[in-house]
């Protein structure tokens, strides 16, 4: 009978403990909530309402209806005349695209090549480790000054030493690319620069847990089958962090298309708009032309199709990618 008359304030003060406990949670989650509302579900609202008005701070927001993502296209309606065609709109995507391409997939391979060589359990381990990740720390403007100038085309370290390399042994120097001040060299410089930083970076120590993951176990079978080194990466290492591939993959593409500070402190978008990102024309257009309007619409573009190439790459995914326990 003690215990019959005695469990309702049990289950009380558990309730009130329960309560509590809710409630401090509350309490230490509400700064991150008003963080989020405040400075990211905030602007987004906001960017949405400003994208279909033209706005500037001088003037109050006019309403223009979907005129700026005709502008995007080419699409202005007739005898308006505050419609002007983006002509950067298209090649600014096309030339995100060429970045992401030629940066991701090297990336990648780089990141995950580190993190093998890392795994290995060699004496030093822990040295090489900080040593390829001391890139990732550097700060990106003090990097993207220092490559700026290794890499100038007339007194730059690199183009320095390709001459006298070249005349030492052929007797006659030769001139090194333009690199950031070339058309056609000015992306791949970019990507150069990038991968300096990202190789030994956050992907190499996220493949790096993933690789530490893998069973032993499965490499002493394989190896017992007769397996060499190469079939045992591509029929063990491969599919066991092949979750961890697809992170790294999804992040890096979504990082890539968000480039913008190595365009931006390097060259500006240039030459001859060469290196003009999307998320510099972003910019340029908000806080260089003050069209705040149009760049939310650019920025609601921007974040469909980060959105729909994430979808297509998770859908994508369940051909290549096998989860742990997964039977299929």
């Amino acid at each position: 009978m003690a215990a019959i008359t005695g469990s309702p304030p049990v289950a009380r003060r558990r309730g009130n403990l329960a309560r509590q406990e809710a409630m401090y949670g509350y309490i230490f989650l509400a700064p991150w909530i008003l963080g989020f509302l405040i400075f990211v579900a905030g602007p987004m609202l906001a960017a949405v309402v400003l994208s279909f008005h033209r706005y500037s701070i001088a003037l109050p927001p006019e309403f223009v209806g979907i005129e700026n993502f005709q502008r995007m296209i080419g699409a202005c309606p007739e005898g308006s005349r505050s419609c002007v065609t983006d002509v950067l709109f298209f090649p600014s995507l096309a030339r995100t695209g060429q970045w992401a391409i030629m940066y991701v997939p090297l990336a990648i391979v780089g990141a995950l090549m580190t993190a093998v060589l890392l795994n290995q359990g060699l004496r030093g381990t822990n040295v090489y480790r900080t040593i390829f990740f001391l890139p990732h720390l550097t700060p990106i403007v003090a990097s993207i000054f220092i490559w700026a100038w290794l890499l100038h085309p007339a007194y730059g370290f690199v183009n320095e030493v390709i001459w006298q390399v070249s005349f030492n042994l052929t007797g006659q120097g030769i001139v090194g690319p333009k690199w950031f001040g070339g058309t056609e060299s000015a992306i791949p410089s970019l990507v150069l620069v990038a991968l300096w930083g990202a190789i030994g970076g956050n992907g190499m120590l996220i493949f790096l847990a993933g690789l530490q993951g893998v069973p032993k176990e499965l490499y002493e079978a394989a190896e017992i089958d007769g397996a060499g080194l190469w079939s045992r990466f591509a029929n063990v290492t491969v599919p066991m962090i092949s979750p961890t591939i697809l992170f790294n993959l999804v992040l890096g593409i979504i990082g890539a298309l968000q480039a913008f500070a190595n365009a931006f402190i390097a060259t500006d978008g240039g030459p001859a708009y060469a290196t003009w990102f999307f998320a510099l024309h972003i910019y340029q257009n908000a806080f260089t032309f003050s069209e705040y309007g149009y760049a939310s619409a650019l920025a609601i573009v921007f974040f469909v199709i980060i959105l729909i190439l994430t979808a297509l790459n998770f859908q994508l995914s369940k051909r290549w990618v096998h989860y742990g326990g997964e039977v299929k």
